[in-house]
Formats: structure tokens, sequence, C-alpha cells
């Protein structure tokens, strides 16, 4: 792996980074990461399509440890598995979920991971008043099993596919709003879902209102990261179907937009855009970031150079 590259960015600049691979070890996220020109990155810290994982390990701890200074990458985030709904009107489902998500904050607080975005889940039927008290209700038990912990819940903004609650800024609100433990809560605003989900980014002024009605509603504050994703479908389709940067119906006019609000300068951006190589074999995910970073106001497009042995394809 290469050598740890550089300090800590200053608050004033934008640190970008994507959803790595954990295949191999939770530790080869950092290798994966460094690859990509990522300055934080967010992992799955078990399979993301089953309820259950042996617990951590010392080894498998110090090797996430190591891997972590010899790369330079400080923050690192993670997301929930996609079986978790919080919001379940079901005593079986909703508990399995209660249960793994304990576990996926454990793991987030064993390897030192600043925050676990989750989807706030889906009220299948019951409607959405129902759903949020749920979701609540769950998160008070969670956090009261997990007192202490420095990992936060971050609530990620959704497009509103089926029955899905997060969609609208009010449905996040309602959340903090009644779960006891507010302080430990922050939200991971997704640019695709608020898209699909009907807010406009694209414009100086939809950008402008979207951004005031978050903060009217939510509070900017509350925003401890970004997924910084294009939508392959149009406003309003709730609709989750990402894309490349700038190669969606977002286009690269939101992205610069947000890049250069200085409110959220040194917050970090991250990526989940379609992952493999492109045509000439270059790393989608770097090339991604590196659009990223030449949407930045007054800031010449970058030439450095992935390693000679960098990882064709991500898992």
């Amino acid at each position: 792996m290469n050598k740890k590259r550089c300090n800590p960015l200053p608050a004033t600049q934008r640190r970008f980074g994507a959803h790595v691979s954990v295949s191999g070890g939770l530790h080869t996220a950092f290798e994966r990461a460094v690859a990509a020109g990522c300055d934080v990155i967010q992992v799955f810290v078990k399979n993301q399509r089953q309820w259950r994982a042996r617990p951590l390990g010392e080894v498998e701890i110090e090797a996430w440890q190591q891997a972590r200074r010899q790369a330079g990458i400080e923050t690192v985030f993670a997301h929930d598995t996609y079986l978790i709904n919080l919001a379940a009107p079901g005593d079986t489902i909703w508990r399995q979920s209660i249960t793994a998500f304990h576990d996926e904050l454990l793991r987030c607080e064993q390897l030192g991971i600043v925050g676990l975005v989750a989807h706030p889940g889906a009220h299948m039927g019951a409607g959405e008043a129902a759903g949020i008290r749920r979701i609540a209700m769950a998160l008070d038990l969670v956090h009261k099993q997990t007192e202490g912990f420095r990992v936060k819940t971050l609530l990620e903004i959704t497009a509103g596919q089926g029955t899905s609650i997060g969609h609208r800024f009010e449905h996040i609100a309602a959340i903090i709003d009644l779960v006891q433990h507010p302080e430990r809560i922050g939200v991971c605003f997704d640019t695709c879902h608020a898209f699909a989900a009907g807010y406009e980014l694209r414009t100086a002024e939809g950008y402008a209102q979207t951004m005031e009605t978050f903060a009217r509603v939510i509070g900017l504050e509350r925003i401890r990261c970004f997924h910084i994703n294009d939508s392959l479908k149009p406003l309003g389709s709730r609709v989750d179907r990402h894309a490349a940067i700038g190669k969606g119906c977002l286009g690269r006019a939101a992205f610069r937009h947000i890049i250069n609000d200085s409110r959220f300068f040194g917050l970090p951006m991250l990526i989940e855009t379609p992952k493999g190589v492109d045509e000439r074999g270059r790393d989608l995910d770097r090339l991604n970031i590196s659009t990223l970073r030449r949407l930045v106001a007054g800031k010449k497009p970058t030439s450095r150079k992935p390693p000679a042995d960098r990882p064709r394809r991500l898992d």
C-alpha cells in the first residue's frame, strides 16, 4: 500500500471520497481508497445482504487500524445493511433490524468510524406517521444499548421509492423531534435521492430554495456528510438510480453549487456512482472524484496519477 499521502485537510478544503469494497477483509478498503484518490471513505462493516456476521476480532481490528494509518485517511463512514428496516410494522423484522443496527453501531465504534449512514425505513403500508414513530422507537432502543458510543446515526435522505420514509425533509425532522437523544443523530444528504424526491438542485435558485428549506425544517448543522451522486431519473421521479457525475439528469451544475457552497467546506462528500473501468481501463471512482475536484471554483484539473498496481474493478 502507498505511504501516508498528506496531513488532514484544512476545513476550507473539500474532502472527496467513495464507497469502497471490503472484499478480502475490511482493511483492504484503504488500498482501494488510495488508488481512487480518496480523502474520506465509506464501507460496509459486514455483508450488506445478511442479518448476522461473526464478531470482529482483535487481529481484524488491528489490521484495519494499521491500514488506515498507512493510507492517511482519518474519516470513515459506514452504510448499514440493506435488510434493516427500523420502520417495519411487524415485530419480527423490526426486532431483527434493531439487533442488526446495534451490531453495526458496535462494529463502527470498534473501528473508530464516525457515522453509520442509514435509510430511515419503509412503513410497508402502515402509513408515514406510524413508520416515523417506529423508527424513533427503534433508535431509542438502540441508542440506550450503545450509551457512550461516539459514532453517530446518520439518517439519509431517500428517493421515496415504494413506502420508504425520508424523501421529505419533514420526515427526518419528525424522527429527530421524537427521539430521546437527538444529539446522536445527524443527516446524510444524498443528491440523487433529494433530486428524485423532488428537490431542485440544478439551478442557482432551485438549489438556494432547497437548502433554505432544509435549514428551516432540519437545520444545516445536522448534515455530517454528502452522498454525491448524479441521477439516471428525472426530478420528482422517486426512483433511486445513481449515475456518474455529470452523466445523469442532475448534470455538473448541481454539483458546482454544493461543492462551492462555503457552508459545506470540509464536510465529507462521498460518491456511490457505478463501479468498474471505462473503455480506456481507467478506474471510474478515480474519474468521478477527479471530476468533482475540477468543479471546485478556481481550481485547475488534478494531474495526480494512480499507482500502477491499482485495482481495475471494485466489487
